[in-house]
């Protein structure tokens, strides 16, 4: 069994491997027939080229022989399998919290019809501004601003709309809503929501710039979501004075809980790989864990059901691999996972109940090879036993496989 300084978890937000056992339990997950495959299904319809991730052993993960993503490798540099899911959900945060060990068993509230008028009418007189009703849904994040945008430059009302996920977005045009403004909506609104019948898990805050026709949404997007009901492996990690650095969404996902050093947001997935890589060559980073969102695969290409994109973006992020693995350390760790799946082939723009890739490598490795089919979970309990503190809620260790 290998013992490495440093662990660095990567998760490719969305990029799912086929639907799971129990799919059919979820909305718009995937069925027997047509089930859902964020990788399986890209590949399929549009082609897939990861070399580097296939060098690490992406093509050796178990899964049917029809809905093989690339080619196996007979001599992998890495270790390979596939994770399935146990929480109750397929969001974002449920995914990142049980990848840190906890079993969420009470899912979070969703609002398939909108937003009950309670929550709107308390929205409107806090903010002193009218909400636009016919808005009021599930609805695409860049689809919302194209119908609802001119109207709000015009009338300055709120747009507020939800998705398949317990969320609760406000998007605004930075020229009619300041940012600051737009932030203190959405944490009034967030400090509504922290009971059912509306436990919402993010309030979001979508600002956007441009003009009708043209609209773009910004880099100062600020998720404000709950705190974990448990202590996680980020927070054992902390509690024994063991740095834990956070890129991307992620110290917004767990409200800071356990994170010691926030790197901040991303302004794209290559921006992230860049802030990885600045991480990893930071001096005084010798002993830690850090965690990766990179959430473009999600948000520009899997709720677009776009598959070109979405494939785009995965051999972006696999032409940036040979740079990250020159970066790390020789007795670091790197391990790269999703959260859940988003398959831009499937039915309706929500999230895919699917078992999701991992990956590790480590310039310590003697071998190589396919670890058992495990559950989310296990990362955290793989990062706990590494740095000898206790593991969270679930989750089985693998790092007596890691040699």
């Amino acid at each position: 069994m290998s013992t490495f300084e440093r662990i660095h978890l990567v998760v490719l937000d969305s990029v799912g491997i086929g639907a799971s056992p129990d799919a059919n339990n979820f909305a718009n997950a995937g069925v027997p027939d047509g089930a859902s495959d964020t990788l399986g299904h890209i590949s399929k319809t549009v082609g897939l080229d990861v070399p580097h991730m296939a060098e690490i052993g992406l093509g050796n993960i178990p899964r049917p022989q029809a809905l093989q993503t690339v080619p196996q490798n007979d001599k992998p540099t890495g270790y390979a399998t596939k994770l399935e899911e146990v929480s109750l959900g397929k969001d974002t945060m449920t995914g990142h919290w049980e990848i840190m060990g906890l079993n969420i068993t009470e899912p979070f509230d969703t609002f398939w019809n909108g937003f009950p008028e309670d929550i709107i009418t308390k929205i409107e007189a806090f903010s002193g501004r009218k909400v636009i009703r016919e808005a009021n849904k599930p609805y695409s994040g860049t689809a919302v601003i194209e119908d609802f945008g001119p109207r709000q430059m015009e009338t300055g009302e709120l747009i507020i709309y939800t998705s398949a996920d317990p969320v609760l977005q406000i998007a605004a045009h930075e020229d009619i809503i300041p940012l600051d403004e737009l932030y203190r909506i959405c944490e009034y609104a967030r400090s509504i929501t922290l009971e059912r019948p509306a436990l919402l898990g993010r309030i979001i805050a979508r600002p956007y710039v441009g003009e009708p026709g043209n609209f773009t949404r910004t880099a100062n997007r600020h998720d404000y979501a709950v705190s974990p009901f448990a202590p996680t492996v980020l927070d054992k990690l902390n509690e024994a004075g063991i740095d834990t650095y956070a890129i991307g969404k992620i110290n917004d996902i767990f409200n800071g809980a356990g994170i010691n050093h926030d790197m901040g947001h991303n302004k794209s997935n290559m921006h992230g790989v860049d802030t990885l890589i600045k991480t990893l060559n930071l001096a005084e980073f010798k002993r830690g864990f850090s965690f990766t969102n990179l959430v473009d695969f999600d948000a520009l290409y899997g709720h677009r059901r776009d598959p070109h994109g979405y494939r785009d973006c995965l051999h972006d992020f696999d032409k940036r691999l040979p740079e990250i693995i020159d970066n790390l350390g020789d007795k670091d760790l790197l391990l790269i996972t999703a959260d859940h799946g988003n398959d831009p082939t499937y039915a309706g723009t929500d999230h895919t109940r699917e078992y999701v890739p991992l990956l590790a490598y480590s310039k310590a490795f003697k071998g190589s090879g396919v670890l058992p089919v495990g559950h989310y979970a296990d990362i955290s309990a793989t990062i706990a036993e590494n740095f000898g503190v206790e593991k969270a809620m679930i989750g089985e260790s693998f790092l007596d496989k890691l040699v």
